[in-house]
């Protein structure tokens, strides 16, 4: 099974293009932090990934540099040759594209909690009545 689900930030704007045929593709990389920091620093990975279709439009028309998305996909590797030596890549081919943030939110950091148009924050748990989960020895079963 090839299945690949990211959430990260857009890195540049999308660049939508259209082949000969008239079919619409849309190329754009995103930034996807890594679940652990290391040395109290958190690192990212820099995806390249490719839409097509309605998907490309779509992404193209409603995300841009610095937007968090969500993207759903497989991945495709590729090689080609420059100058006599090979070259390989891999990218994700994304299916589903989704909003992962409100549009205001995008210059705002990860760590701030998101708001939507009346003010209200989203807090996500924080200082909500948000029980933790027990230590695996203080669990009932």
């Amino acid at each position: 099974m090839n299945k690949v689900i990211l959430l990260g930030r857009l890195t540049r704007d999308p660049e939508l293009r259209t082949t000969p045929s008239g079919v619409s593709v849309c190329s754009f990389s995103i930034a996807v932090n890594r679940r652990f920091a290391k040395e109290g620093q958190q690192t990212a990975d820099f995806i390249n990934c490719v839409a097509w279709r309605q998907t490309a439009e779509f992404i193209c028309k409603y995300f841009a540099k610095g937007r968090m998305i969500a993207v759903v996909g497989s991945l495709t590797t590729g090689r080609y040759e420059k100058d006599g030596q090979t070259h390989y890549t891999t990218d994700v081919t994304v299916d589903e594209a989704y909003f992962a943030d409100s549009k205001n939110s995008s210059s705002n950091s990860s760590d701030s909690p998101v708001r939507s148009d009346d003010s209200n924050t989203a807090s996500f748990g924080i200082n909500d009545d948000f029980m933790p989960t027990p230590a695996d020895d203080d669990l009932p079963f």
